[in-house]
């Protein structure tokens, strides 16, 4: 189809700019820590206990991963950082005013055993709820389905807000059923700039980040691991290696605590890592001009939103995948400017990294993001040489937007037992 149409413009601009926002620190906890944030000014009283609940994928994605600011890993610090110093208005930037004092505050809650988490069986693959008590006072916040959708709020048993939430599997609008991965190529080229110049935010943001990481050794480090190993002269300063150092360097910082906001893509902060940092790297490279590199950032970023509408928010396939995806069309796109350079290597990546499965958010998923990162950029080179992954091999068919949607049927579907089986290995393994 062909995308001239003002709604359907205002449609996916809309969409880049809610699914393409900052957000600090890894967001599954972050949204926990905004429902005890609400919970708390509600209250209007530091909580005595707090007692959360979330849904098992969100447990998947809190359990390993650093709460930014505080040092200290897990739900139960998301929750109480975010009860005692988070703001309720900040969205995923919940956490960005704590101080040092309200971290030791929250450090005592969890010494003195006064914040429990669980899991609660629910419709949602995103939940969490934060109950806050003061005495005889209650107030509970429930999120569900996205990130910061706040879907009720009472306090002492009297409802303040309720609205009904759909699944996440309901896609993020019509727009991704009707449209295919040529029309969002086709649109991020002739949109006039001036209406996606916001993404340069997310080259800011992430570059920092990736620079953050290079600076401290956050994490497993592997960013700077790698870097130095140039130094060493086991690892060549070329610009494949330039792409995964810096792009894995952002995931390490954020994964590792860093109190510096990520651009995220699809509620994820890694994904908009992923999608971001490849194009970065290879614009300059290129030494691409301003209006080349705003187009290869906003065809990045919303290839990846495209592929990902089509999975559940939470799912068992590693989503650094699919946004690596986004970040293979726009470096393939600034290194030839075809549509079919896009989807030969996007084709490649699937027929390559397609079983790369999410065993929850932590310091791991740097080196999930660098060997996705890597696929794109080594998809791209085949590409330029005529050659993919064919539609005679595996799931890979003909079609660029056929292969797509094997991939994502593959995790919508089937990796669901994938999924369960990942989280009762995490929630069982015994504590050291």
């Amino acid at each position: 189809m062909k995308i001239d149409d003002k709604i359907v413009e205002n449609l996916i601009l809309n969409t880049v700019r809610n699914e393409v926002v900052p957000a600090l620190g890894c967001t599954e906890p972050i949204s926990l820590a905004l429902a005890a944030a609400v919970a708390r000014y509600h209250l209007g009283h530091l909580p005595e206990r707090i007692n959360a609940k979330v849904s098992a994928n969100l447990m998947k994605n809190g359990m390993g991963v650093t709460v930014p600011g505080t040092g200290t890993l897990g739900l139960p610090m998301a929750a109480a950082i975010g009860a005692i110093g988070g703001n309720p208005d900040a969205g995923l930037e919940v956490l960005k005013d704590i101080t040092p004092e309200q971290v030791t505050q929250a450090k005592a809650m969890l010494t003195e055993n006064r914040v429990a988490v669980s899991i609660l069986e629910t419709e949602h693959i995103l939940y969490s709820e934060a109950c806050l008590s003061y005495g005889d006072e209650q107030v509970c916040v429930r999120i569900a389905a996205h990130h910061t959708n706040i879907i009720y709020i009472a306090k002492n048993d009297k409802v303040i807000f309720s609205q009904p939430c759909a699944a996440e599997t309901d896609n993020l609008n019509d727009i991704f059923i009707t449209i295919s991965a040529q029309d969002i190529f086709d649109f991020s080229m002739n949109v006039a700039l001036e209406k996606i110049e916001f993404i340069d935010e997310a080259e800011k943001l992430n570059s920092a980040l990736s620079q953050e990481g290079l600076r401290h050794e956050y994490g497993l480090h592997i960013g700077r691991t790698l870097q130095t190993q140039i130094g060493k002269g086991l690892l060549s300063d070329d610009l494949m290696n330039r792409i995964i150092i810096e792009t894995t360097a952002a995931s390490d910082a954020r994964m590792g605590g860093a109190n510096l906001p990520a651009m995220s893509n699809s509620g994820s902060g890694n994904q908009g890592i992923t999608a971001t940092m490849p194009v970065v790297v290879v614009a300059r490279h290129l030494k691409a001009n301003h209006e080349q590199l705003i187009r290869a950032l906003f065809l990045s970023h919303l290839m990846a939103i495209y592929i990902h509408s089509k999975l559940p928010k939470l799912s068992a396939l590693c989503a650094a995948t699919t946004a690596a995806m986004g970040s293979c069309a726009g470096v393939a796109w600034l290194l030839t400017g075809k549509f079919e350079t896009i989807s030969m290597a996007i084709s490649s990546m699937i027929g390559d990294i397609s079983g790369i499965i999410c065993d929850g958010a932590a310091n791991s998923c740097a080196m999930k993001v660098s060997t996705s990162v890597s696929s794109g950029y080594k998809s791209v080179l085949m590409a330029l040489d005529n050659t993919q992954v064919t539609g005679n091999e595996g799931i890979v068919e003909h079609s660029i937007d056929r292969s797509i949607d094997n991939l994502c049927n593959i995790a919508s579907r089937s990796m669901q037992y994938t999924d369960r089986q990942v989280i009762e290995i995490m929630v069982s393994k015994p504590k050291l």
